[in-house]
C-alpha cells in the first residue's frame, strides 16, 4: 500500500472517530441512555453510507485508491466497522451466496459478542 493511501486512511480514521463520538453523543442527548441508540444510529448511518459510496466511488466516479481509502476504510472504518460487515454480507448475497452471508451474520454477531464477553471476564479476573 502506498504512503498516500496510508495517510488517507489515518486522516479519515481520525475524522471518522470524531464523527462517531459527536453523532452518538447527540443521539443519546436526544433519546436518552436507556438503549444504545447512539451506536445503532452510527451503525445504520455508516451502513447506508458505505453502500452508497461503494457504488458511487467505484462505478460512478472511478475514484482513485487514496479517496476510496480515506472514505471507506478510514472515515467509515472508524465511524463504524458495522458498515464494512454490512457491505461484505450484501456482496455475498448479491453474488448468490446466501449460505455464506448467513454464516457471516451468525458468526460475526455470536463470536463478537462472545469475544466481548470473554474480554470482560478476563479484565475482571485481573
Amino acid at each position: 500500500m502506498r504512503m498516500n493511501q496510508l495517510l488517507a486512511i489515518a486522516s479519515g480514521g481520525a475524522i471518522g472517530a470524531l464523527l462517531r463520538y459527536w453523532t452518538s453523543t447527540a443521539v443519546h442527548a436526544r433519546l436518552g441512555m436507556g438503549f444504545p441508540y447512539g451506536t445503532l444510529a452510527v451503525n445504520v448511518l455508516g451502513s447506508l453510507l458505505i453502500g452508497f459510496l461503494y457504488i458511487w466511488l467505484l462505478e460512478r466516479m472511478s475514484a482513485g485508491p487514496a479517496l476510496r481509502a480515506f472514505l471507506m476504510i478510514g472515515l467509515l472504518g472508524a465511524f463504524t466497522t458495522f458498515s464494512t460487515f454490512s457491505m461484505e454480507t450484501l456482496n455475498l448475497l448479491e453474488s448468490g451466496q446466501p449460505g455464506r452471508a448467513l454464516a457471516n451474520i451468525l458468526l460475526s454477531v455470536t463470536l463478537c459478542i462472545g469475544a466481548a464477553g470473554l474480554g470482560v471476564l478476563a479484565a475482571r479476573q485481573l
